[in-house]
């Protein structure tokens, strides 16, 4: 039997689960800007009050969505390169899952984009979450350099360029007025990045030995 104190910090849990989802959705239909605390309390099914128990704005309501949804990429990317031993396989199949998270979850990658337009406060945690996927970057590509995969090189620099890389093709996705599939953006993507740290062109040419990697659950978002 659970104790009173679990079942109440239970039940906090679930509230801010279904706020941080009404929030989603209000904030990909309306924008952040044009989003009120009154849409979100709406959207969520609780009352406003409700909702400033948990969060005292909604600046921190899309923060908070900012991280947890940034984790849970993260994590996705950490389950699919666990099965891969190969370090340059893990740094192909950690590009291609971010992309393919991003292709089917436009409404998400928008957000994020948008994120570092809604102010300083904003783009700070925007850019704690790019240092976090450099960093998980720059591991494999640490890795690598000690197994003689590659060449020694400045894996911090280099993984930041590869973070930039990746968000600019995001980014210019997001943009066109008709995007192609993201994925397709892949092939290239990673034999631009493979030749930046020096990977031999017959590993290039032969391909990621990757199988494809089940979708991104859509209530995880």
């Amino acid at each position: 039997m659970r104790r009173p104190r679990q079942q109440t910090t239970d039940r906090a849990s679930a509230s801010r689960e279904t706020i941080l989802d009404g929030a989603f959705q209000t904030f990909a239909k309306n924008g952040y800007r044009d989003t009120a605390m009154d849409d979100i309390a709406a959207a969520a099914e609780i009352s406003k009050g409700g909702i400033y128990f948990h969060f005292p704005t909604k600046e921190s309501i899309f923060r908070e969505l900012m991280r947890t949804t940034a984790a849970k990429l993260i994590a996705k990317v950490e389950s699919a390169v666990a099965v891969e031993r190969d370090p340059i396989s893990k740094a192909e199949v950690a590009l291609r899952t971010v992309l393919e998270v991003f292709a089917g979850h436009r409404t998400m990658a928008r957000l994020f984009f948008e994120a570092g337009g809604a102010g300083r406060g904003f783009q700070t945690e925007l850019n704690a979450m790019h240092d976090r996927f450099a960093r998980l970057i720059q591991s494999y590509l640490d890795a690598a350099v000690a197994d003689g995969a590659i060449p020694p090189i400045d894996t911090r620099i280099t993984s930041v360029a590869w973070f930039g890389a990746l968000d600019e093709v995001v980014a210019q996705w997001l943009l066109a007025s008709r995007p192609g599939p993201l994925e397709d953006a892949y092939p290239t993507l990673r034999a631009i990045l493979l030749r930046s740290v020096g990977v031999p062109e017959a590993r290039i040419a032969a391909g990621p030995a990757i199988e494809p990697l089940a979708a991104f659950p859509e209530a995880s978002e």
